[in-house]
């Protein structure tokens, strides 16, 4: 499979630029989130973040725009 560039759109990671292989359809980005008291033992915490494939045509540049409606 091939790898190449691809950029984010939108959201929080907007203008993050990834590398990806085989044009999957959906990426997902993890955030980490602060914990109160947080010490050895305490859970990790992080939002995750959906976007989608916007460009399908293979001479097009690869690009993943914000999905808000996800969980």
């Amino acid at each position: 499979m091939r790898r190449e560039a691809a950029i984010l759109s939108g959201g929080p990671a907007a203008g993050l630029r990834v590398t990806v292989t085989g044009r999957p359809p959906v990426l997902q980005v993890a955030w980490p989130c602060e914990v109160e008291a947080a010490d050895e033992q305490s859970p990790r915490v992080v939002a995750l973040y959906v976007y989608r494939r916007t460009s399908f045509a293979p001479e097009e540049p690869l690009r993943y725009g914000f999905d808000a409606a996800s969980p």
